[in-house]
């Protein structure tokens, strides 16, 4: 909990839900950051054609051929944001497209060698991160296991939440 929560939690919350309010504040910095750190890490390399988003999204992908359905249903990104982006990342030769033999309708993508280039870039940031945080300890595989087991019962929870609602 924070020392603000802990000082003074506004009437009627209680520690645990000063604490869910932190966890969730924490997650979308986290993810705010990530994609800092991802922006600056191509521009200190010189690539300001793609952004973090973009350059998150190739990296995703991999070596998969997918659909925008597919990574919406995935949940690694919503609305049309992704079709947004695709289009960009297609025009600027990072993603090959093409229509779908049965649906018509859809548009499966994939990466060019551009697109690998740029996934191999966030696959080294990431690899340098990890590196990183184990050899100074600041994370061990223990601690870590147990975050991602953490995160998964509360992506989980919050799946059945919008299960719920429909």
């Amino acid at each position: 909990m924070s020392i603000q929560n802990a000082v003074a939690a506004p009437m009627g919350q209680s520690a645990f839900e000063g604490g869910y309010l932190d966890a969730l504040a924490l997650v979308e910095r986290l993810h705010r950051l990530l994609l800092d750190v991802i922006k600056d890490e191509f521009e200190r390399v010189g690539i300001l054609e793609i952004n973090a988003v973009q350059a998150l999204l190739l990296f995703n992908i991999g070596d998969n051929e997918v659909t925008a359905g597919e990574l919406k249903s995935r949940g690694y990104y919503q609305g049309s944001n992704v079709s947004y982006n695709l289009k960009k990342l297609v025009e600027m030769g990072y993603m090959h497209h093409q229509r779908c033999e049965i649906d018509r309708r859809s548009v499966r993508v994939r990466l060019t060698a551009k697109g690998r280039e740029i996934r191999e870039i966030v696959g080294t940031l990431f690899t340098r991160h990890a590196d990183g945080l184990e050899g100074n300890q600041v994370l061990d595989i223990s601690t870590l296991d147990t975050m991602n087991r953490t995160l998964r019962r509360l992506e989980r929870f919050w799946t059945d939440q919008i299960r719920y609602i429909y």
